[in-house]
C-alpha cells in the first residue's frame, strides 16, 4: 500500500495517509480470525517459556456474514421505472453475478471499513468489479463524499508482480476522465511500465456519472475524523472480540486439560524387548493420551483413574454474555448472539414483540440500507449511460425487512390507513405489488370501473 501511495504521489495525487492502512489490516486479521499480538502468545509452565496459539471464535466473520445477509438478500427487489433500462442493467447485473459479489462485498467492506463498486466496458461487455479497502484510495472527496478515487489490483507474471491503477478524476468540463496505469513491483518502489495489450491509456466517459460507488458501514469515522474511508464495524468492538476469544479458548482447554487418564504403574505396563538395541517400550500405543505410566515406589500396583471436573456451564455463560456484548456493540441490539440452541428470539413471542425487542437492529439496519441504497442508485445510473442509455429514471429498492418487521402487521395497517382515506390505493398497490405508479393507477381504475358495471 505504501509504495502505491508513493507511486500516486509521483502522479500528482494526494489521497489517505498511510497509517490509516495499518488500522485496515488489523481490522482484517480480525475478519480472517488471527491477529497475532492476540492470538500468540507466551505462558510460563514453571520451567520454560513456551509459545501458544489461542483458539478463535470467529466472531468478526459471523458479525459481517450477518450484516452483508440482513442488508443484500435474495429477497432484496430492485427495479428501474422504465422497462427498457431495468431489463438491460439486470442483464448486465446478472452476467456479473451481482447477487452473489455484492453481498460478499458487503460482507467484506464491513470488515475492513470500505468497500467499491466499479464498472468498465471489455469489449461489449460491462464488467463490474468488486473492490475491498486494501485497493481503494480516495483522491479528492467532498463532505465526505470520494469524488475521484484509484483502485489498485496486483497482479502476477510469471516470478514477478505487477500493479495495475485505475485512476477516476474529473475533468475541466466536470465530466469523468479514468487514468490506466501499470506499474511493476520493485523492492523499495514500483516502476510504470507499459500497459498490457487493449488497454486504453486514457478513457473519455463524457458524463458526469461516476463509474464507481462506494459502500460503508453508516456509522461515524472516530479513527481519523477527516478520513472519506469507513471503519469497520466492529472497529469499537476489538474488546469485546477479543474477550470471545479468551473465553472460547478456555472452554477449549477446560476439555483439552480435563480429559480422562488413566494412571498405571510402570510395572504393571507389558513391555517387549526391541531386538536391534536392547531397548524396552511400553506396548500399548504411545500416541495413545488415555494412559499415563509413571514410575512409583509403592509396593501395592494399583490402576487409577483421573476424571477433570468440566467447567461447562460457567463457560457457556461467560461466553454468552460476550457474543452479546459484541452483537450489541457492532449494532445488532441486545439478545443477537446465543449458544443455548435458542436463537434469538424464541418461538412463544409474538412479532410486535420481536420487533420491540429488536428495535436498536431495526434502527441500524435502515440505516446501513441508506448506503446501500444510493450506491445501487448509482450503479444503476452507471451502467445505463455505458449502455447508452439517458439517466432520466428513477431506481426503487425493495430491501424487505421481514426479518425484523412484522410485515403482516404493516400491511394490516396500511390497508385500515386506505379505509380512512390516509393512504391512496395506487400508493398501497405501488408499496405492496410492487407496481410501477401508471401500471397501479390502471389497476384501480379497472376494479372501479369492474365494480360500477357489477353495481356496487
Amino acid at each position: 500500500m505504501e509504495k502505491i501511495i508513493q507511486f500516486l504521489k509521483a502522479l500528482g495525487y494526494t489521497t489517505v495517509d498511510k497509517s490509516y492502512y495499518s488500522m485496515i489490516r488489523l481490522w482484517e486479521r480480525w475478519y480472517k480470525g488471527r491477529v497475532p499480538s492476540v492470538h500468540n502468545y507466551i505462558q510460563y509452565n514453571g520451567k520454560t517459556r513456551i509459545k501458544r496459539c489461542r483458539k478463535s471464535l470467529g466472531m468478526a466473520k459471523k458479525v459481517c456474514e450477518d450484516w452483508a445477509n440482513l442488508l443484500l438478500n435474495e429477497k432484496v427487489e430492485i427495479k428501474a421505472d422504465n422497462e427498457g433500462i431495468d431489463a438491460a442493467v439486470a442483464d448486465v447485473l446478472e452476467y456479473n453475478k451481482f447477487r452473489t459479489y455484492a453481498n460478499q462485498l458487503i460482507e467484506k467492506a464491513f470488515a475492513v471499513g470500505t468497500g467499491a463498486f466499479v464498472e468498465y466496458t471489455d469489449g461489449d461487455d460491462v464488467i463490474i468489479d468488486y473492490i475491498s479497502a486494501q485497493s481503494i484510495f480516495p483522491l479528492a472527496w467532498d463532505n465526505g463524499d470520494i469524488t475521484e478515487c484509484a483502485f489498485a489490483s496486483e497482479r502476477k507474471v510469471g516470478d514477478e508482480r505487477f500493479v495495475y491503477i485505475n485512476i477516476h478524476r474529473i475533468g475541466e468540463d466536470g465530466n469523468y476522465i479514468i487514468e490506466n496505469r501499470y506499474a511493476k513491483v520493485d523492492r523499495t518502489k514500483l516502476v510504470e511500465v507499459d500497459l498490457p495489450e487493449g488497454i486504453a491509456e486514457v478513457v473519455e466517459t463524457r458524463s458526469p456519472i461516476p463509474r464507481f460507488q462506494i459502500i460503508y458501514p453508516n456509522i461515524a469515522n472516530n479513527v481519523d475524523m477527516a478520513s472519506p474511508l469507513g471503519i469497520s464495524v466492529y472497529a469499537n468492538a476489538l474488546d469485546q472480540l477479543e474477550t470471545c476469544d479468551v473465553i472460547f479458548d478456555s472452554l477449549y482447554n477446560e476439555f483439552n486439560l480435563g480429559r480422562k487418564r488413566i494412571m498405571v504403574p510402570l510395572s504393571m505396563v507389558r513391555i517387549m524387548l526391541e531386538q536391534s538395541d536392547g531397548d524396552t517400550i511400553p506396548v500399548f500405543d504411545e500416541n495413545d493420551l488415555v494412559f499415563y505410566a509413571y514410575q512409583t515406589d509403592d509396593k501395592t500396583q494399583k490402576i487409577d483413574e483421573m476424571n477433570g471436573e468440566l467447567r461447562i456451564d460457567a463457560h457457556v455463560k461467560g461466553l454468552n454474555e460476550a457474543v452479546n456484548m459484541c452483537g450489541y456493540k457492532c449494532g445488532f441490539g441486545e439478545h443477537k448472539y446465543r449458544f443455548d440452541g435458542s436463537g434469538t428470539i424464541t418461538a412463544t413471542k409474538t412479532a410486535t414483540e420481536v420487533i420491540s425487542e429488536e428495535s436498536d437492529l431495526f434502527r441500524s439496519v435502515k440505516k446501513h440500507e441508506a448506503v446501500i441504497a444510493s450506491a445501487i442508485r448509482g450503479l444503476y445510473k452507471a451502467v445505463a449511460v455505458m449502455l447508452g442509455f439517458a439517466t432520466d429514471f428513477t431506481v426503487s429498492i425493495d430491501f424487505d425487512d421481514s426479518i425484523i418487521e412484522d410485515k403482516a402487521t404493516e400491511q394490516a395497517r396500511d390497508r385500515q390507513d386506505v379505509v380512512d382515506g390516509i393512504m391512496s390505493k395506487v400508493e398501497y398497490r405501488m408499496k405492496w405489488y410492487h407496481e410501477t405508479e401508471a401500471d397501479a393507477l390502471a389497476k384501480v381504475q379497472g376494479i372501479s370501473s369492474a365494480d360500477a358495471i357489477m353495481g356496487f
